[in-house]
């Protein structure tokens, strides 16, 4: 854990080097004009965008009719904040379908107490169908650029997303 009391010396070591270090790189490159103006900020360096690939021939609409459900493709961590995902839909009474695991699964499914499916880990295929008959695919968390939004939509299907980090430059 990065906040441990053992981890705290390791982690500012770490970043005391990052600081001494960072005018060695020729060049710096982020996932997400968001990381890159981070890096300007903590290395006071300027980096450049360049975005990871989506397979827009494997992840692409059908004819498939969207269900009445929303879906999450997370790992099942705590700043995802699925719980902000469970609640919503929860208020909204709209079904809500969980793709993916992690170490919080089981706080997850507690607070959802049946409000929410978990499918658990799946295929390429089984998310791609999944992408496909969802209503929408939510992001609830910040992400430093979001894989999940831009596979959604090229299957088709519109996202809602917390409106900071990546997201902002791939969801309007």
């Amino acid at each position: 854990r990065h906040g441990s009391r053992i981890m705290r010396p390791v982690m500012a070591r770490m970043a005391r080097w990052d600081r001494e270090t960072a005018d060695r790189a020729d060049r710096y490159v982020a996932i997400s004009h968001y990381v890159a103006g981070r890096i300007g900020r903590y290395y006071n360096r300027e980096a450049s965008a360049v975005y990871p690939p989506v397979n827009t021939e494997f992840f692409r609409p059908d004819q498939t009719a969207p269900e009445g459900f929303a879906l999450v493709v997370s790992a099942l961590v705590p700043y995802k904040r699925i719980e902000v995902a469970i609640d919503a839909c929860a208020q909204a009474k709209v079904p809500l379908k969980i793709a993916g695991d992690g170490p919080e699964r089981a706080t997850l499914e507690r607070h959802a107490a049946g409000r929410a499916e978990f499918l658990g880990r799946l295929s390429d295929d089984a998310i791609r169908t999944l992408y496909r008959r969802a209503a929408v695919v939510l992001l609830p968390g910040e992400e430093d650029f979001g894989i999940v939004p831009l596979e959604a939509q090229a299957c088709g299907r519109p996202v809602v997303a917390l409106g900071r980090g990546g997201a902002r430059e791939t969801v309007r």
